[in-house]
């Protein structure tokens, strides 16, 4: 793995006007589905995101892609900001950075033969590779994701979910990517599934030095496949550390709120183990509030809270933390 990342983001923020007061009256608002967020990523790293639905995990991904325009920040690829480039320059760096969507068969064209969907980068980048040779790459890199080649000529519907899947990741990795955004690619499949989705993304990451940014809900999935986890609530970055150290010792008290949830296999640990219950739902982005954006469902909040937005702090090497109180948290491991 590389010392030097070659992804950094620097207070990415993507705002959406929407429109307060009525249809055709009223002013615009910005709703902050991300509000200045830093990171870096190496290659052959995952950064797994986490947190609640809405808190802007998809947003970031996209952002990261330059599907969705950014408010403000940077996106430095390989030491050039991609919030800076025109179209025909962020197309040539799409070679290199792909995305796996979450709905397997949404994201397919239902008109397209799988080999047709899977060759379309081929087209697009490479119009002057012969048929053979499209051919060829396409049923390889079938082989490489576990469908049979001879399902080349089938359309998604013909597909299981799972195969379906197995076509986008596919259809991301036959332009062989230095990064892919793996979009809660395996929430909407059976859970005997996800495993082996998951083991193959494991397998290409080694076999293609990928980097992954893998959004999902589940962090029993963000454990098993994350190097680092990113925690994001509301836009923000609630912590970031390396993946068993915020497991063993999250320090945020959204994070150890988030790790409660996840059921132990053990029931006598499972039943010993700490409670941390979120009341009510996350504030609109239309209005966080103000100070920390957690503080309306923080056992710990008090005035300085109200007040003043706390600072993404270093808590111990790799892990860094957006807490007031993150010094008084070592006792709540869970």
């Amino acid at each position: 793995m590389m010392t030097q990342p070659f992804l950094q983001i620097r207070d990415l923020k993507v705002h959406f006007p929407v429109r307060t007061g009525g249809l055709f009256f009223g002013d615009y608002t910005a709703l902050k589905a991300v509000d200045g967020i830093s990171f870096d990523l190496k290659a052959g790293e995952t950064l797994g995101v986490v947190g609640e639905s809405g808190c802007g995990k998809s947003t970031l991904g996209r952002a990261v892609l330059q599907l969705v325009p950014a408010t403000s920040g940077a996106v430095s690829w390989l030491g050039c900001d991609l919030t800076q480039q025109d179209k025909n320059e962020i197309k040539k760096c799409r070679q290199e950075l792909q995305i796996v969507f979450q709905d397997p068969l949404a994201s397919l064209d239902p008109r397209m033969t799988a080999g047709d969907i899977i060759a379309e980068p081929l087209r697009n980048y490479f119009p002057a590779m012969s048929n053979s040779e499209r051919t060829a790459k396409v049923q390889d890199m079938m082989a490489k994701v576990g469908l049979l080649p001879g399902m080349v000529n089938r359309y998604p519907h013909e597909f299981s979910g799972g195969q379906c899947q197995r076509i986008g990741i596919a259809r991301a990795m036959i332009l062989k990517p230095k990064l892919i955004v793996c979009d809660e690619p395996v929430s909407a499949l059976d859970v005997s599934i996800r495993a082996q989705v998951i083991n193959l993304l494991m397998d290409l990451q080694k076999d293609f030095n990928l980097s992954l940014i893998f959004i999902s809900h589940d962090l029993a999935v963000v454990r098993h496949i994350s190097h680092r986890v990113l925690v994001l609530y509301l836009g923000k970055v609630m912590e970031l550390a390396e993946r068993e150290s915020l497991y063993r010792a999250p320090r945020h008290p959204y994070t150890q709120a988030l790790m409660a949830a996840v059921p132990i296999p053990d029931p006598d640990k499972e039943r010993a183990k700490k409670r941390v219950i979120l009341t009510g739902d996350p504030p609109s982005p239309l209005n966080p509030p103000s100070g920390c954006v957690f503080r309306t469902r923080c056992g710990q909040a008090n005035e300085r809270c109200v007040q003043e937005i706390p600072l993404l702090e270093t808590a111990s090497v790799g892990h860094e933390v957006s807490c007031h109180h993150w010094r008084n948290t070592l006792e709540n491991r869970i």
